[in-house]
């Protein structure tokens, strides 16, 4: 198996801002899939780098089709109808639970194990995209 693919080699800097934080969120949720990671990863940068959907509210404001059309754009097709629901669902609570921050997730959480809890809340995310999430997201809030 190919080694894991990182925020920085995806040119995403998450010690930077808030929205760089989202960016690894969406990419760690491609990648939790059992879906080839280079899939993964083209699939994040049709979405993020080519259409911009690169806050809650942008992927939210998508429609579902919108959606499975980027993910086909980058070859994520076995999954494309199901993680189009999904990150719809995941950014509609993002947005109205975190006022669509993941900082604020942190905030409102007592340690890390209920940290990892309130992300496996979201629909579509499991303990694989929560660790591959966390491999990047505890440097720099733990």
């Amino acid at each position: 198996m190919a080694s894991e693919i990182s925020a920085k080699q995806l040119g995403i800097d998450i010690s930077q801002r808030e929205g760089d934080l989202f960016k690894w969120f969406i990419a760690s949720f491609l990648f939790g899939k059992r879906i080839q990671q280079d899939i993964a990863a083209d699939a994040y940068r049709v979405i993020v780098e080519k259409h911009k959907r690169d806050t809650p509210r942008k992927i939210g404001n998508c429609s579902w089709q919108e959606l499975v059309d980027m993910l086909g754009e980058g070859h994520y097709v076995r999954y494309d109808e199901s993680t189009a629901e999904r990150l719809l669902k995941l950014c509609d609570k993002l947005n109205s639970e975190y006022g669509g921050k993941l900082g604020n997730i942190r905030e409102r959480s007592k340690d890390r194990k209920d940290l990892e809890k309130r992300l496996g809340e979201f629909e579509g995310i499991g303990p694989k995209t929560v660790e591959i999430f966390m491999r990047e997201a505890e440097k720099v809030w733990y």
